[in-house]
């Protein structure tokens, strides 16, 4: 294959990742062996880097028309798709962690490197922050939350 052809091919492939960001469906629509495809991805820099940005728009495509017709689902009432909305995008219905443990330490308090270390654990977790629903909704903490975690 000469580089004029080769580079309509990409130019092709570029084109349908865009539309459709499955390889496999990509290279039988554009007629190449997906060894060949993966072969240009790794022997060129550029064509990998149009690659990774056309794959990253055809998943925004599918995104969008996926939650377009989440919506539709929901708006002909159909249960499923609403718990699934709900849990994905309402705090009150997401699921849930519980996280319950101990901790020993030689004099029965935490250090202050300690406590922080758990702080930071706890907030990567979303389980502290203002909007955890642990907080009570007239802004006041759950007692049942560790005063020393706060």
């Amino acid at each position: 294959m000469d580089r004029k052809e080769q580079k309509r091919l990409k130019g092709l492939a570029l084109e349908q990742l865009n539309k459709t960001p499955i390889i496999q469906v990509v290279c039988e629509k554009v007629g190449i062996p997906r060894a060949t495809f993966y072969r240009w991805k790794t022997k060129d820099d550029k064509f990998s880097d149009e690659v990774d940005k056309a794959l990253c728009e055809g998943r925004h495509l599918i995104n969008d028309f996926a939650e377009s017709q989440l919506l539709n689902a929901i708006k002909n009432n159909n249960l499923t798709a609403i718990i699934y909305w709900l849990n994905h995008n309402h705090k009150i219905y997401a699921n849930k962690l519980e996280i319950s443990g101990k901790f020993k330490t030689d004099n029965g308090q935490l250090t202050p490197e300690q406590e922080e270390n758990i702080r930071k654990a706890l907030e990567l977790t979303a389980l502290l922050n203002h909007d955890n629903p642990l907080n009570k909704k007239d802004g006041s903490e759950d007692p049942n939350l560790n005063p020393n975690l706060k």
